[in-house]
């Protein structure tokens, strides 16, 4: 399946940047929003979703686009950047359309995968094409792929029950979970409850971090108790103890029941300390390490893609255990000392352990402070025997400090033009 001009698939186009005349880059591509009337009257493209700084979702009219050539969006510069509302005659073409089960000539069924915009003389878009996969006789396998006109199915019209995410979450792939969460949270509920039916517990529990406190809950409210145990498991402590500390006592008991024994013991001890202080905020898996540990070692440990940029920039030197809480914390080794020290250096000759650190009591304010005073992105979390129990990233400080619900909040509309 290619484009061809005047015809452009839609899974081509979605995460493409969007430019102005000058060539300077002002959002991405994330959806094309679409009037849908009747099966016959092919929908109009009234306009594009852009993603532009700070994730917000802003609508560019058709009109003002100027070119989609080569994969690059161009405008004409302008950019209303109050936040994106969808108005009940607007259907979004990649959230609600693909994946719609859609009736073919001849009683044949199949799943919609793709779209295509096509221009007609007068130079307006519409969805002209729509690529189906049709569903296969045989279990197991795929049916064939086919491109058919607009008007010559029928199922795109109307409400979808049951529809699945396979191939909306194909164009999504390569998205990152924050980018991921800001568009399942402008999805209605019944197409979000799908999406996430579709997500692998590991790509789910990344999204689910990122998502307001409200919205998590209602994510995991869908999902069978088991799963729900797994997609905990798959998050980080905190962000888990977090997470469960918003639901009733009851759910979240049964929940810690069915996560395997370690993980739910690290939950639980997390659940004990106050929200704003260093223990409530701290996460019980930093890289952790025994003082006869080499630089070498250190390094391959940090490359690790399990370790967020702000967890791997540190080294928690320890007494075995190596595991929360530890054996006698020693001190730290920041990632920029690994790379000035040879190989088979030993960890324990460059571990610094001059900082009183902060103890799971500390409060969020004197953690900030020190992150602040020391140019620090992560600080070790001690207790009073000088054990190592956690360590409190720059991160989740920020999560605390910024107001309540600022995943949601959408500052002032204005207008913007972007080098004309």
């Amino acid at each position: 399946m290619t484009s061809s001009p005047g015809r452009i698939f839609l899974s081509r186009i979605v995460g493409q940047g969007v430019f102005d005349p000058a060539g300077d880059q002002v959002g991405k591509l994330r959806d094309v929003i679409v009037a849908v009337r009747s099966t016959r009257r092919r929908p109009r493209v009234v306009g594009l979703v852009v993603e532009v700084l700070g994730r917000r979702r802003v609508f560019l009219p058709i009109t003002r686009v100027t070119s989609m050539d080569s994969g690059q969006i161009i405008t004409t510069g302008v950019l209303n950047v109050r936040k994106f509302e969808k108005r009940r005659s607007e259907t979004l073409a990649l959230h609600e359309l693909f994946d719609r089960t859609v009736s073919l000539p001849d009683d044949r069924t199949g799943t919609v995968y793709d779209l295509a915009m096509e221009q007609d003389p007068r130079r307006d878009w519409y969805i002209g094409s729509v690529a189906v996969q049709e569903t296969s006789r045989r279990f197991g396998r795929r049916g064939p792929t086919v491109v058919v006109g607009w008007d010559e199915i029928s199922g795109l019209v109307g409400e979808e029950t049951g529809q699945g995410a396979t191939h909306l979450l194909a164009t999504m792939d390569e998205m990152r979970p924050a980018d991921l969460a800001n568009a399942i949270l402008d999805l209605p509920a019944k197409r979000r409850t799908e999406v996430v039916g579709e997500l692998g517990d590991e790509r789910l529990a990344d999204v689910l971090e990122e998502l307001p406190d409200t919205v998590q809950v209602e994510v995991l409210g869908v999902l069978d108790p088991e799963r729900a145990a797994h997609v905990l498991e798959e998050m980080d402590p905190d962000d888990a103890a977090d997470l469960l500390g918003e639901l009733p006592p009851a759910t979240s008991e049964e929940l810690l029941a069915l996560m395997e024994p370690d993980d739910a013991e690290d939950v639980r001890r997390l659940l004990t300390y106050e929200d704003r202080t260093a223990g409530g905020m701290m996460t019980t898996e930093p890289v952790i390490l025994p003082p006869d540990a080499t630089v070498a070692e250190a390094l391959a440990l940090v490359r690790e893609p399990e370790h967020g940029p702000a967890l791997a920039s540190m080294i928690y030197v320890c007494r075995p255990p190596v595991e929360t809480p530890t054996g006698r914390f020693l001190g730290i080794v920041h990632f920029q000392a690994l790379l000035r020290e040879p190989p088979s250096t030993l960890v324990g000759q460059l571990a610094d352990n001059d900082i009183d650190w902060p103890r799971p009591e500390t409060t969020l304010e004197q953690v900030a402070s020190l992150l602040a005073s020391y140019d620090m992105v992560a600080l070790p979390v001690v207790d009073e025997n000088a054990h190592l129990v956690g360590a409190v990233t720059i991160d989740d400080v920020l999560d605390h400090l910024l107001p309540e619900g600022w995943r949601e909040r959408d500052s002032p509309a204005t207008e913007v033009v972007a080098h004309v």
